[in-house]
C-alpha cells in the first residue's frame, strides 16, 4: 500500500502561481508514475501531469506552457508548479501514484486539495 499526503492549494487570482506537493509513504514500488489529476464540477477527472520513475513526463495540452511537474525520488515527493493560473484551472486536484510494475497498473489517490482561481 502507498499512502499519499497532499499540501498546497487555495484561492488565487488569475495570473498568479501556486505550488502543490504530495508526499508518498509505505511500500513504494520502483516502477511507477507520480502525478496530478483534477476534477471540476460536472466534469470527469482528468490528467494534469505525471512523471514516471524513468523520467518521462506527460502533461495535458491545456497546461503544457504553464505547469511544471517534478519529483524527488530520495524524498518520495512530487510537486506541481502552476503558473499563469486561469479561472478554468479551478478544480479539486488529486495526487496520484500508479504502480506500473504489475501486469495491470494499480492507482493510489490522495484526498484532493481545492484550487480556486477567481478575481
Amino acid at each position: 500500500q502507498v499512502q499519499l499526503e497532499e499540501s498546497g492549494g487555495g484561492l488565487v487570482q488569475p495570473g498568479e502561481s501556486l505550488r502543490l506537493s504530495c508526499a508518498f509513504s509505505g511500500s513504494i514500488p520502483m516502477i511507477n508514475a507520480m502525478g496530478w489529476y483534477r476534477q471540476s464540477p460536472g466534469k470527469q477527472r482528468e490528467l494534469v501531469a505525471e512523471v514516471t520513475s524513468g523520467g518521462r513526463v506527460n502533461r495535458a495540452d491545456s497546461v503544457k506552457d504553464r505547469f511544471t511537474i517534478s519529483r524527488d525520488n530520495a524524498k518520495n515527493t512530487v510537486s506541481l508548479q502552476m503558473n499563469s493560473l486561469k479561472v478554468e484551472d479551478t478544480a479539486v486536484y488529486y495526487c496520484n501514484f500508479r504502480n506500473l510494475g504489475l501486469s495491470k497498473p494499480v492507482d493510489f489517490w490522495g484526498k484532493g486539495t481545492l484550487v480556486t482561481v477567481s478575481s
